[in-house]
């Protein structure tokens, strides 16, 4: 009887060893934060390299308690479809990144979840998704940049490196129509005709461009969009073969060819969304997290292809274009 006891005490007390340190490790075990987004550069982009280098940063580690969600699409029209996909995998926060056409198609599946956005290409606050900078009120915070001002700013550039220029080319997409607006606007008020030059895609730049063949040498001005950062190599060329110079929104357009660039950091950018990840995930209320408005400003000249197309700018140019203002 003695002993028939014993066994049963020793079994509680086995069994009791051998529980606690699931429950512990369970308890311990971190929980997996999914993020859900949807773009058009491949994942490896160094772009969402990034935002990734910077989660890691933060204590993030994929597999371990961290997941990127993430869908390519070739274009804005597949923005709906696999923003659904990503309400399926059921992810904690989405990202929304550019266009007003991203943020829509995240909040129309989101819920309530919580979006983090990077308004690089429309105003939140004018198109009315956010109450006020401050305190955005719903569920969506994140960065703004005030693209529209810089659209206008590289009209400017385009006077001041072409002094002689009568005409500039303004270049847009379906996404990019209100820079092209802002941009017409400035053309003029400095006594410059803007053309405009729809281009709808890879295959359409040349045809696009040719539009500029009677005014050869004039200026492009090169919007901030997802397809103008992604076929900049194929833009680049394009603009080269019919001697086209141009001033566009990011540094990387500018180094596959572009004369000058004027905009903000696209790539340190997507570092600093990462920190908005990291404290809705601890439990901060997008409602109640500032809109940050974008601190850094980039200009920059690409003498080769200065060179190439015959040009000189001034040593005050050049030097102003090196410096970064942060």
């Amino acid at each position: 009887m003695a002993s028939h006891i014993g066994r049963r005490i020793f079994l509680a007390t086995l069994g009791g060893a051998v529980a606690w340190p699931l429950a512990a490790r369970a308890q311990q075990q971190p929980k997996m934060l999914r993020v859900g987004f949807v773009g058009i550069q491949p994942r490896e982009a160094p772009l969402y390299t990034n935002f990734l280098k910077r989660m890691a940063e933060l204590g993030y580690q994929e597999g371990r308690n961290f997941a990127f969600e993430y869908i390519q699409t070739p274009n804005i029209e597949g923005y709906e479809k696999n923003y659904r996909e990503l309400a399926a995998r059921r992810v904690n926060v989405f990202l929304a990144v550019g266009n007003e056409r991203a943020l829509r198609a995240a909040l129309s599946v989101a819920e309530g979840k919580p979006i983090a956005f990077l308004a690089s290409d429309f105003d939140p606050l004018a198109k009315g998704y956010v109450a006020n900078l401050s305190r955005p009120g719903g569920n969506v915070t994140g960065i703004f940049v005030r693209q529209l001002e810089l659209a206008a700013k590289r009209v400017e550039i385009a006077r001041e490196a072409f002094p002689r220029a009568t005409v500039v080319g303004l270049a847009f997409d379906v996404v990019s129509r209100e820079q092209r607006d802002a941009a017409a606007e400035a053309a003029r008020k400095l006594g410059l005709e803007p053309r405009m030059i729809e281009v709808k895609g890879q295959q359409d730049y040349g045809g696009a461009f040719n539009t500029m063949d009677d005014v050869r040498g004039q200026p492009i001005i090169l919007p901030a969009g997802p397809m103008f950062f992604r076929d900049r190599e194929a833009i680049a060329q394009a603009l080269l073969e019919r001697r086209i110079p141009s001033i566009a929104a990011f540094r990387e357009n500018m180094e596959a060819g572009a004369l000058v660039s004027y905009g903000f950091d696209l790539i340190g950018l997507f570092y600093d969304i990462a920190s908005y990840v990291h404290q809705i995930a601890r439990g901060a209320k997008p409602s109640d997290m500032p809109i940050e408005q974008s601190p850094r400003f980039y200009m920059a000249v690409n003498l080769k292809t200065a060179a190439s197309l015959g040009i000189s700018l001034s040593d005050v140019f050049v030097a102003r274009a090196n410096e970064v203002r942060e």
